[in-house]
Parts: structure tokens; C-alpha cells; sequence
């Protein structure tokens, strides 16, 4: 049971107001916990409250998720969060920090530690490594033209999209259970609390940016992304469930690029395996940290 909470706080990054909460004990070492796409800081809490014993713990809303701003022209590229991140530990004024990322999290944070490896003393990255070589492959045998025009046309239908409203906040945590089916009832009910807000009409919905959704026709060149895995120096932990739909990188071959890194996979777990699988998570980051 989640027994204490962290206080709000915010930095500005681009002239967006970015949201982040502090879990206390200031005087230790910084740990920055960065959640994933559309996902929120408060999915963090039953790691941070544990983690908060031997760290002080900062877990921060990308833009458009959370509480933080969303990007005014839908700019949710990779290089705008990781300038938003860049930001953070500036902000924080830490020489070095430790760091977990989940998902889209786990991505920024992988880049942002080959940019700046001697800010990053270690690494966990849970399913953070972007699409798999096959699905990579898939997308770029579309062609440039193809995947432009798709962006174009998904931008245009999300201008008019409205967020998806739920009568009850009942209803919200019934689709948070059905998109998890290892959440427990506290867990889901927890995530949906702190990641939903409720409109004026008295329906609920999410936090998230719809735009979100969209993506960018464009990334940097996968022999440059590559190349800022190769440039991490700090010890790496890569993390994979084995029932998600995320390809493990020492089966695909994405391992090879790194200099210090170990990966482990759970059984039992999905994507959202520091959820699924908690208590291993825990036991396995703690070891990792010390």
C-alpha cells in the first residue's frame, strides 16, 4: 500500500511548463524515473516510494502527458523530448544522476545518455529501444513519400478528434484494466486516478495529448541511433517482458551495440513489466543500483 505521497514541482523547457514530483531525501544520490507514451509520473509511485529509502527520486510528465504542458503544435518528436530531458537534469543541477525509462521514456533517456555519458552513473531501461530491426525494416521499406503523406493525413484526423470521455471514472478504470490484464484492482485503480482529469460536463479523460498518437514521420538516421547506444559508457540493465510485444535485444542483435549492458527477461510479464512482475523488478533494480 502506498502510504505517502511526493510534492508537485515544475521547470520550463521551450516555453512549456513541465510537471515533476519529488519523493524527498534530498541529501542522497539523484534518481530520475521517466515514464513512457501515454503514461504519467504517478505510475512510478510503488517504485519511487521504495526506491525513495536509498535515493532521491524524481519522476517527471514528458510534454503532453501528465500534468505538463502539451506542445501547442503537436511537436512530439524524439528530439524535443530529449531536449525536454536535457532540460530536467539541468535544471536539477546534478553533475551525474542514475536513471530508469520505460517505453518512449526509456528511448529519450537511452539518447540523452549517449549524448551525455559522463552525466549517467547507471542505466535501466525497460523496453526502451524503439521498434524491433523487423519492424524497423517494415516502416522503411513504405518509402519517404508514403510515410509523409500518412503523417499528413493522421495529423488532419487528430485536429478533429476529440478526447475519448468516460461517464464514470468506474469506466475509465474498466479500460485501464482491460489494456493490462496483469494490473492488480489497486494498481488500476491508482493509474487511472492520477491519469485521468475530469471535464466539465462531469465526464472523465485522459490526461494525454491526443496528438500523441500521430508519432513523426521522420528520426535521426538507425546507424546515428546506433552510434549514441555505442557512445553509452555507464553499466546498462535493458529489461524485457516476455509476453510484450517488444522484441529482446539479445535475440535481435541490438545487444551487440552496447559496451557494459546486461538484459533480462520475465516470465509473465507484458510491457509494463515493473508493474506486472514489482517485487522482482524491485530485487533485480536494487542489486543493479547498489
Amino acid at each position: 500500500m502506498l502510504t505517502t505521497g511526493p510534492t508537485s514541482n515544475s521547470f520550463i523547457s521551450q516555453r512549456l511548463r513541465l510537471h515533476y514530483v519529488d519523493w524527498g531525501n534530498p541529501e542522497a544520490p539523484p534518481l530520475i524515473l521517466q515514464h513512457g507514451g501515454r503514461d504519467h509520473c504517478r505510475s512510478w509511485d510503488w517504485v519511487a516510494q521504495e526506491l525513495s529509502r536509498d535515493w532521491h527520486v524524481i519522476a517527471a510528465d514528458l510534454r503532453g502527458h501528465g500534468d505538463s504542458a502539451w506542445s501547442p503544435d503537436g511537436d512530439y518528436s524524439a528530439h524535443a523530448f530529449v531536449y525536454d530531458f536535457a532540460q530536467l537534469v539541468q535544471t536539477l543541477g546534478h553533475e551525474q544522476v542514475t536513471i530508469i525509462g520505460h517505453s518512449l521514456g526509456g528511448n529519450i533517456v537511452m539518447r540523452f545518455t549517449g549524448l551525455y555519458p559522463e552525466k549517467v552513473r547507471k542505466l535501466v531501461n525497460i523496453e526502451g529501444l524503439g521498434l524491433s530491426p523487423q519492424m524497423l525494416a517494415e516502416r522503411q521499406a513504405q518509402g519517404t513519400a508514403d510515410n509523409l503523406r500518412t503523417w499528413i493525413e493522421n495529423k488532419r484526423a487528430a485536429s478533429g478528434r476529440t478526447p475519448k470521455r468516460y461517464a464514470t471514472i468506474e469506466d475509465a478504470y474498466a479500460r485501464m484494466k482491460a489494456e493490462n490484464g496483469f494490473l492488480s484492482d489497486e494498481q488500476a485503480r491508482h493509474l487511472t486516478i492520477h491519469g485521468a482529469n475530469r471535464n466539465e460536463d462531469g465526464t472523465w479523460s485522459w490526461k494525454f495529448d491526443n496528438y500523441l498518437n500521430v508519432g513523426t514521420p521522420f528520426d535521426i538516421p538507425q546507424a546515428d541511433i546506433e552510434a549514441l547506444w555505442s557512445a553509452v559508457t555507464c553499466p546498462l540493465l535493458l529489461l524485457y517482458g516476455a509476453d510484450s510485444w517488444a522484441s529482446n535485444p539479445e535475440k535481435d542483435g541490438r545487444a551487440r551495440h552496447f559496451q557494459d549492458a546486461r538484459v533480462i527477461e520475465y516470465e509473465k510479464a507484458g510491457h509494463w513489466l515493473h508493474h506486472d512482475q514489482l517485487d522482482r523488478f524491485l530485487t533485480d533494480v536494487k542489486s543493479f543500483l547498489a
